[in-house]
């Protein structure tokens, strides 16, 4: 089995000279399926655009918790009769809370979290939770919104490992990128640690957070096997595995055997 990659920005300006000679290059070799993923109103409709014209692309839609301030009633029709009608669309997100910068304000944020988070359960689809220095309000939001009857992973996983368990009680995958790959990332294998494999996704976060040997350069899928043997290394089975296991993990979360049939 190739990689199912889970979380990825191809709309993004960095990929507009070489996208496609990439996306030739990356299933041709190591990668099975990519989730494009939405984060500004505009990303959405790019991510949209990019898995309805690849076979092999698949989108989710939502508003990151920087961009709230970018919706309205209209764009949440807008997202909600996407994923209902476009089977190609298996999310919604990236949705959730950002705390590192003092805008928007955090009830702005936590009341659009939970709008999109209310939209998933009414349309059944799992949900993609960006969460930054929030930790607290997050589970607060899911809570609120019963997410444990939604479904989702928490992308970029930063928390500590007791903190995933909260998590985890809501039978929420953990999504891990470059990050786990860096010589200080204490707080991210101690997490790969403690969460079973069966709850582990894997993702890029393209083409931000590039991993070891590749840090500070343009992300790009083609680099999550150095993921992958990172985490086979804290886990202690083989690359493939890895590899096999959260590419089954993606396509029970996604709902992929309805797709495919």
């Amino acid at each position: 089995m190739k990689i199912f990659e889970t979380h990825a920005h191809y709309d993004d300006e960095a990929f507009r000279e070489d996208r496609e000679a990439l996306f030739d290059e990356m299933f041709a070799n190591d990668i099975d399926t990519i989730i494009n993923v939405g984060a500004s109103f505009a990303g959405c409709e790019q991510s949209v655009a990019l898995a309805d014209s690849h076979e092999k692309i698949y989108a989710a839609v939502g508003i990151h918790p920087e961009d709230v301030e970018e919706l309205t009633e209209a764009r949440m029709a807008w997202l909600k009769k996407t994923a209902s009608e476009n089977q190609k669309v298996l999310a919604i997100g990236e949705i959730g809370l950002d705390y590192h910068y003092p805008e928007p304000a955090k009830e702005i944020q936590q009341q659009w979290f939970r709008r999109q988070l209310n939209l998933a359960a009414d349309i059944k689809k799992p949900v993609i939770i960006h969460s930054r220095e929030a930790c607290q309000d997050t589970l607060a939001c899911m809570r609120a919104e019963h997410a444990e009857q939604i479904g989702g992973v928490i992308h970029c996983y930063s928390y500590s490992k007791e903190a995933a368990q909260e998590f985890l009680k809501m039978g929420f995958y953990f999504g891990f990128g470059g990050v786990v790959t860096f010589k200080n990332a204490k707080k991210a294998v101690e997490a790969v640690e403690a969460i079973p494999i069966e709850k582990i996704l894997l993702e890029t976060d393209c083409p931000y957070m590039a991993p070891e040997p590749n840090r500070g350069k343009r992300n790009y899928s083609g680099y999550l096997p150095y993921v992958a043997e990172r985490i086979a290394q804290i886990k202690q089975m083989t690359a493939q595995e890895v590899i096999d296991i959260t590419n089954a993990n993606a396509r029970k979360l996604f709902g992929f055997s309805a797709v495919q049939d």
